[in-house]
């Protein structure tokens, strides 16, 4: 086996990097970038690590969410707070429904890039580069702004280093208050829902209540008005990474310092790929996307190259089929990650699989599908003994119209009213939440078939 460098992936075909006209400014700018500090310390990632290993043994769920692609015109702290804030939210009511904690990961500080389907765009006759992320190039249809700028990875940096500051002290400074966040919840049942979903927060009010009684509050005790939030993204642009890797000096090994957590997306996880090279050679946590081209042995064999001694909490395999496809992949991934005994975190993405065209011509997901992935996601897992361990979504806090249905009976009329995403469709701050409601009875199933696997385990 060839050993691995900070380098080694260059050696390896890649796919869907951008093709920059000016080298050396682009080598410029990494060589700045490569002075920059971390965003995130390896000390962080080895507790994210510690917490997704406890979700491997069925005793903690991950919930991983934000936007599809972030932008630098929509970069606000109002916009950071609301996405932290319906993260906290969803995170109460996965907590109430499966009596274990919620590893709480954000797609925030860093989730700039996307792999597009096709190179180019063509609009009214004329041709031009498809947009890649705000890192990358800018959305607007022009030759100008469409050719790959080297010096938007300062800015990237920079966006991210901000929001990171304004996530630490949201979630360490008492923002994060589970009163308050419970109160959030009861308006949200109380003014959108009519009621509905009283139940769950009536359970959340009674344990509330009786710690109250035994002297236990966020006054007092820490734990009640803090969380930890870790950020991730995918680990496309393979030049930014490699430059915001270091070597942690307390163990000597390679951390991605640009976020805690990061994936490999389903067009870049080639066995042979520049990609799959350089996320075996860094420490922290690994994201794997499962689709439906994904075979069997393929699967082990990534699982085996990304995590050869089989840490657990390493790996984090994320399924994304579709809601009718679920059923006829997913079985057969698991019955071999099983056979294999690899220590792995299931989580479902509702997202990617479910994408389709409304007549309006906007790109869009119906939430009917997401939800029908997820509690297709938990079905197949409790048939086959395996824990559904987590759920993976691309949402926001501001009120946009992108996903049809939910609550809100958002239709394809409404599409335009607040349509405001880079890329793909997000589920916005209501259907977020609604979805963590209606999962509530998946979730309890699931936490008794964690029981069970512990228990057989031991």
């Amino acid at each position: 086996m060839k050993k691995w460098t900070l380098n080694s992936w260059k050696k390896f075909p890649v796919k869907h990097l951008p093709e920059y006209r000016d080298q050396k400014e682009l080598d410029l700018v990494l060589s700045k970038v490569k002075k920059y500090p971390p965003l995130v310390f390896a000390g962080e990632s080895r507790s994210l690590k510690k917490a997704l290993a406890d979700v491997v043994r069925g005793k903690a769920f991950l919930l991983q969410g934000g936007d599809c692609a972030e932008s630098f015109a929509e970069f606000h702290p109002d916009n950071i707070r609301d996405t932290f804030k319906i993260i906290l939210q969803m995170s109460l009511v996965l907590t109430a429904s499966a009596s274990v904690p919620v590893v709480k990961v954000g797609r925030i500080a860093g989730q700039f890039s996307k792999p597009r389907s096709a190179p180019t765009e063509k609009k009214e006759g004329k041709e031009l580069p498809s947009y890649l992320g705000d890192n990358i190039n800018g959305m607007e249809f022009t030759e100008k702004s469409r050719q790959p700028d080297a010096k938007r990875l300062f800015r990237a940096y920079s966006q991210s280093a901000s929001t990171l500051n304004l996530l630490r002290a949201f979630s360490q400074g008492g923002f994060a208050d589970l009163r308050q966040v419970h109160l959030w919840n009861l308006g949200f049942i109380k003014d959108k829902t009519k009621g509905k979903y009283r139940e769950i927060e009536d359970k959340i009010s009674d344990a509330l209540a009786f710690m109250e009684a035994c002297g236990i509050n966020s006054d007092n005790n820490r734990r009640l008005r803090a969380v930890n939030f870790y950020t991730s993204h995918e680990a496309l642009h393979l030049p930014f990474e490699q430059a915001m890797t270091r070597v942690d000096s307390t163990t000597g090994e390679y951390h991605d310092t640009s976020a805690h957590f990061v994936w490999i997306g389903d067009r870049t996880r080639q066995l042979d790929g520049a990609h799959v090279e350089f996320c075996k050679g860094i420490k922290n946590p690994i994201g794997l996307k499962c689709g439906p081209t994904l075979k069997s042995d393929e699967l082990i064999k990534l699982c085996n190259i990304l995590n050869p001694n089989n840490e657990p909490g390493r790996m984090t395999l994320i399924s994304r089929f579709g809601a009718d496809n679920v059923e006829k992949y997913l079985p057969k991934l698991i019955k071999s990650v099983k056979k294999e005994g690899l220590n792995v975190v299931w989580s479902c993405d509702p997202m990617h699989g479910n994408t389709i065209k409304a007549a309006t011509g906007f790109k869009t997901r119906t939430f009917d599908s997401v939800v029908k992935e997820v509690k297709n996601f938990f079905a197949v897992s409790q048939s086959e003994g395996s824990y559904a361990g987590g759920l993976h979504i691309e949402m926001t806090g501001q009120d946009v119209t992108e996903c049809t249905g939910g609550a809100q009976k958002i239709s394809e009329k409404d599409l335009s009213n607040r349509y405001r995403t880079h890329c793909d469709p997000r589920l916005n701050a209501d259907q977020a939440l609604e979805l963590a409601f209606l999962i509530s009875e998946e979730i309890k199933k699931n936490s008794k078939i964690s029981n069970k696997i512990i228990q057989a385990a031991s």
